[in-house]
């Protein structure tokens, strides 16, 4: 939802509305196990550190990278992504924090790993992209009663 997303300077709706088509579009990628999808989202030189601490350069390294992770570990792991900040750099580069909660294949509720992502997401030539990001792997949010 965009009125829980907390925005930092002036973004006008329609950039909102790509950003989050971004980190949307890379959610149904990861879900659907698409290396391609995936790295589609991403620019063509851009520059992304996973969880495990690996940095990968360019859409190809990326997507090269992806294709084998995603049919063998993480082939049973599926998540929800979150905009939940959206920081103005320029009109055209937003940085956006990103929750991912894991989820089964139909989008409940499921144990799994939780990651915090910052995403750098630019207005390229061919639409908005990630440029830079990296992804942490993080405890559940506490359960409170």
């Amino acid at each position: 939802m965009t009125s829980d997303i907390l925005v930092v300077g002036t973004i006008s709706p329609e950039t909102r509305a790509a950003v989050t088509g971004v980190v949307k579009g890379l959610e149904k990628a990861f879900n659907e196990k698409d290396p391609v999808a995936l790295g589609e989202q991403y620019a063509e030189n851009a520059s992304w550190t996973n969880a495990k601490g690996t940095r990968l350069d360019g859409r190809k390294a990326i997507v090269e990278f992806g294709a084998p992770v995603l049919k063998s570990f993480l082939r049973d792991s599926f998540a929800r992504y979150d905009v939940v900040k959206m920081l103005a750099i320029t009109p055209d580069v937003i940085a956006v924090n990103v929750v991912q909660t894991p989820t089964d294949s139909t989008g409940g509720p499921a144990d799994g790993p939780w990651g915090a992502t910052l995403y750098v997401i630019a207005e390229q030539t061919d639409g908005w992209r990630i440029v830079a990001g990296q992804n942490m792997a993080v405890a559940p949010p506490t359960q409170t009663v």
